[in-house]
């Protein structure tokens, strides 16, 4: 992204819609590939640990290897396609493409509720471990970053694209 950095959404309307894709890939894209590896290490820790705990989240790193799997495939595909027809301004044929993330984007809020069932709500058992607890504070943290650039994507650079 040039020198402007969009720390607030205030920022949004004077901000290009290279730009605005730039903020998301940084901001984003690259969390999602961090934040996801490192939740589905500490949620094996968690589950080999505390296996026979009633409160342990059961199947969780699992659920958070399909969201990677999932993410990672539509983030390629707004990368490779549909980023740079925005990006060039062809939004009329980008209807379709946006068309389809609209609908992963519905499937992705549908995963990440399916992610809080597993894991309790982030409701913390008495006395859990660090890794517990960094695992919570984990998947908090990916919650609101997918949110928001669920939110992003979809009232702003898609809105815009369509206009």
């Amino acid at each position: 992204m040039s020198d402007q950095r969009i720390d607030h959404l205030a920022d949004l309307p004077q901000t290009s819609p290279k730009d605005l894709i730039e903020h998301i890939l940084a901001r984003y894209h690259e969390r999602h590939r961090q934040q996801l590896p490192e939740l589905i290490s500490l949620a094996e820790k968690v589950q080999t640990a505390h296996a026979e705990h009633a409160q342990v989240p059961r199947g969780l790193s699992q659920h958070l290897r399909r969201m990677l799997r999932e993410l990672d495939n539509h983030m390629l595909k707004e990368e490779q396609i549909l980023f740079p027809m925005i990006a060039n301004g062809a939004g009329a044929m980008a209807r379709g493409p946006i068309s389809v993330m609209l609908t992963e984007h519905e499937e992705h809020n549908e995963s990440l509720q399916v992610l809080m069932t597993i894991s309790h709500q982030l409701n913390l058992p008495v006395d859990t471990c660090s890794s517990w607890q960094k695992l919570y504070t984990g998947i908090g943290e990916l919650k609101a970053d997918l949110l928001e650039h669920i939110r992003l994507e979809n009232e702003v650079l898609f809105a815009y694209a369509l206009k």
